[in-house]
């Protein structure tokens, strides 16, 4: 089409020029018209013949082209259609290793002070939070009815003292007469047996004094061991009534031992062959996660909680710092015996089918589907006692698609946070 197109604009170019050389002057030559017309159509066609060869190259450039672009998208379909994974490795060791559970702190020694005697309280020395000795002066209390008395029961004893030796004096006396055979045997046993009588009114008086004596001494308030005041529940002119186990007693002070701290911990029963007294513990607090308190467990009660199925066990710790404050809620952490085939993987690994519990592993590009068996669930870790090794390369969030020999593209993952 394009070459005939070409011979029609020929064509048309050569008819002007046929009109100029029919116009030509007479003594123009033929011979020189067909000379100087002969290379204009052969130009026209070399012209047509390299468009011609410009636009199949083009064409063939396009087709070309296309072609390449569906071979890309051809390597990249087959490409998308493998699966890629997340994986990782699982962590050596198990959690369970180090076994942490909540404990609570108690002071060595923790008690109550009440008053011993009634009256009033005259003063108290120490307030909340001071550090006494043993036998500080903690408080006074002003006993004016004990303090009569005293005095009444000490003069009783003066008095019935004073009879005694008299009746000893007539004892003495009326044996004298019966050597001399002046009184009679029954006469000599009457004031023999009223002075023993007398002797014993003695001893009565005076441990009623000494009664008395030792009531007067709670007047003073002493502090029975060398601790804390943690609380302080009464104040000048209060009414003291004697004892704690009166209807409403009154608990003047608190006292705690904080030398040494006591940290009962319930241990489930299925880790209780693995505590044994004289083991070391370490403790932990929120307040200072970064702390590390060391511990040693003392003693066990040697019985299961049969409401809680557990273990007590009592973990001291030495407390001469005041690191640690009775009351206060902390971790203790117990190291266990490690299992030597124990992996860690995380949660998200696990695959639940109708055959058992799975992990997915890549292997060679390949998928495996391994089973397995949990020994502890940390909640966003596993513990993995069979099936695993730390070489493996766990699929991380599995499909439920994924099925085995699958061939998968794998990645390796961030492990942080796994162990």
């Amino acid at each position: 089409m394009s070459i005939e197109i070409e011979t029609v604009e020929l064509e048309e170019l050569n008819s002007p020029r046929e009109q100029y050389a029919t116009a030509a002057p007479p003594n123009a030559v033929a011979g020189a018209n067909v000379e100087t017309d002969a290379p204009a159509p052969r130009s026209r066609r070399i012209l047509g013949i390299l468009c011609a060869v410009v636009l199949i190259s083009a064409i063939a450039w396009g087709l070309h082209v296309r072609a390449a672009n569906e071979a890309s998208v051809a390597d990249a379909t087959q490409a998308a259609a493998i699966l890629s994974v997340n994986v990782v490795h699982p962590v050596e060791g198990s959690k369970a290793d180090d076994l942490e559970l909540p404990g609570n702190v108690q002071a060595f020694t923790d008690t109550p002070i009440y008053s011993r005697t009634n009256g009033y309280l005259k003063k108290w020395y120490f307030d909340i939070g001071a550090h006494v000795r043993k036998g500080d002066l903690l408080a006074e209390i002003e006993t004016p009815e004990i303090d009569q008395q005293l005095e009444q029961s000490r003069a009783e004893l003066e008095r019935i003292q004073a009879n005694a030796d008299l009746a000893g004096v007539t004892s003495n006396r009326w044996q004298t007469l019966l050597a001399k055979h002046a009184v009679s045997q029954q006469e000599a046993d009457q004031t023999r047996a009223n002075f023993i009588a007398a002797q014993a009114a003695v001893d009565a008086s005076r441990a009623n004094v000494r009664r008395l004596e030792q009531l007067q001494s709670y007047e003073r308030i002493i502090a029975p061991f060398d601790g804390v005041i943690t609380a302080r529940n009464t104040d000048i002119g209060d009414l003291i009534d004697a004892g704690s186990g009166s209807s409403n007693p009154r608990e003047l002070f608190h006292m705690d031992a904080t030398g040494t701290l006591r940290v009962y911990v319930a241990v489930p029963e299925v880790y209780s062959d693995s505590i044994h007294d004289r083991d070391s513990a370490t403790l932990t607090q929120d307040s200072n996660p970064n702390q590390r308190i060391s511990g040693t467990i003392v003693r066990n009660a040697n019985a299961i909680d049969h409401a809680t199925r557990t273990l007590n066990v009592e973990v001291d710790v030495d407390n001469a710092k005041g690191v640690l404050r009775p009351g206060a809620y902390v971790f203790v952490h117990f190291n266990l015996p490690a299992l030597g085939n124990a992996v860690t993987i995380p949660s998200n690994a696990l695959l639940f089918r109708a055959e058992g519990l799975r992990v997915g592993v890549v292997r060679d590009n390949r998928v495996q589907l391994l089973p397995v068996t949990i020994g502890h669930d940390f909640g966003n870790s596993v513990e993995i006692t069979s099936g695993l090794t730390t070489a493996d390369e766990v699929i991380l969030d599995p499909s439920d698609s994924l099925a085995n020999g699958m061939e998968v593209q794998p990645r390796l993952a961030s492990q942080k946070g796994q162990s």
